[in-house]
């Protein structure tokens, strides 16, 4: 790759663009509904969060398990120079518009480096190479190039590559061999499953596909999840307890900061273990 951009936050060099150009609803998640494009009551003069060592007891879930994979640095200190929107008002309305895109477009990278490093074949490595290439030169463009993007095409390329790695992977770990969570008949096609509150504990469910599916509250206490494929997946409340997730795929810092867990879970190398365990 020819720029390999920081995929993790910054939050130091970022003009708050999480707390401002986001907007939420009132929820378990947020204790106020804040509009797009305003200011989080929250965020100093100096970008920071007044209560950042206090969200979770004052009901801002939401905020602990964000994570723009570094797209608030780039844009801050790259797109818009290091002029705030405070600063320039004039550029608040497109700031916000290219963090929104750049965000979608580093999470794309995140894959794709996994993607790279994970395929046993060398054209899904070229493929994934020359996607990041072209991804990254958008996201380090300027205001227009970014804005000009066609985000959605670049989505399905991206898509189509992580499956296609994901398939691979999962097979190499004899996932057609094993039986459903449920144990019935031999398949693990649990794309996009209701699994909330599932009894998932002590399982070795290596190679599952359980791609993008609920799995609120579940448990997998002690389950090994090698080669499994959680893109996607929601794992709010999920409980990770001594479960091996090192060479889970496709695995996020939100979706391990929504989650349960504990010193004995076991994650792969490039995330952090939330403070919260």
């Amino acid at each position: 790759m020819t720029f390999s951009p920081n995929l993790r936050p910054d939050c130091g060099n970022c003009f708050a663009l999480c707390c401002t150009a986001l907007g939420f609803t009132r929820s378990a998640d947020f204790a106020i509904d804040k509009p797009a494009a305003v200011a989080c009551p929250n965020m100093a003069d100096d970008f920071s969060c007044s209560i950042h060592q206090r969200l979770l007891p004052r009901g801002f879930r939401g905020c602990t398990v964000f994570d723009c994979f570094g797209a608030g640095q780039v844009v801050s200190q790259g797109t818009f120079a290091g002029t705030s929107w405070t600063q320039d008002p004039s550029s608040k309305s497109s700031m916000f518009a290219v963090f929104k895109v750049v965000r979608q477009l580093h999470e794309m990278l995140w894959y794709l480096a996994e993607a790279r490093q994970r395929t046993f074949d060398p054209d899904l490595a070229s493929t994934a190479d020359h996607l990041s290439e072209r991804i990254a030169a958008t996201a380090q463009g300027d205001a227009s190039t970014v804005l000009g993007a066609d985000v959605e095409t670049l989505h399905g390329e991206v898509r189509v590559l992580l499956m296609e790695v994901s398939e691979e992977l999962r097979a190499s770990y004899g996932a057609e061999d094993k039986q459903t969570l449920d144990g019935g008949p031999r398949h693990l096609e649990m794309s996009g499953a209701d699994l909330m509150g599932a009894n998932l504990a002590n399982r070795g469910l290596c190679g599952a596909d359980l791609r993008s599916a609920y799995l609120i509250g579940a448990n997998l206490r002690n389950s090994d999840l090698t080669a499994v494929d959680l893109l996607g997946a929601d794992l709010r409340g999920a409980q990770l307890h001594g479960a091996d997730l090192s060479k889970a795929l496709y695995l996020t810092q939100p979706q391990i900061n929504a989650a349960e867990g504990d010193s004995t879970t076991l994650l792969p190398e490039r995330l952090t273990r939330p403070t919260q365990w």
